[in-house]
């Protein structure tokens, strides 16, 4: 079953690895939250966060050192985990990094891999949902 909404953690440094990925599940029409795509001007970005938070079913945590030092990244992280909402949390590891300091639980999570091709991450990742990547 696809999501019906899925919320992307990152840190603002991986910002332009987050976006392919947001833009490859939205053009598989899948909605995506995308704090730099969603969050518009003059609105309180906290509260924006937290909504979006609340309604998503699925949960994808970029890792790297930056988003393991990301205080936002580890609330939103503690927010899924507690959370009844979320059908899936899906780390995808962006680049080497001690991600079991965002939390102890990662480590029994089955990782998708985006150090190596984009392509084969993208495949990975879509699979989770039954979709198969079709290159152009």
């Amino acid at each position: 079953m696809l999501p019906t909404e899925v919320f992307v953690s990152h840190s603002s440094q991986d910002a332009e690895l987050a976006s392919r990925i947001v833009d490859l599940v939205r053009a598989r029409g899948i909605p995506a939250f995308y704090s730099p795509h969603n969050i518009l001007g003059a609105q309180q970005w906290h509260d924006e966060i937290g909504n979006a938070l609340a309604r998503c079913d699925w949960f994808l945590l970029l890792l790297s050192p930056d988003s393991v030092a990301s205080k936002w990244v580890k609330r939103e992280l503690m927010y899924a985990l507690r959370s009844d909402n979320y059908r899936g949390i899906v780390p995808m590891i962006y680049r080497d990094c001690d991600f079991e300091s965002l939390s102890w639980t990662l480590a029994d999570l089955q990782m998708v891999d985006f150090r190596g091709k984009f392509e084969d991450g993208c495949r990975h990742l879509l699979r989770i949902w039954e979709i198969e990547l079709k290159v152009e």
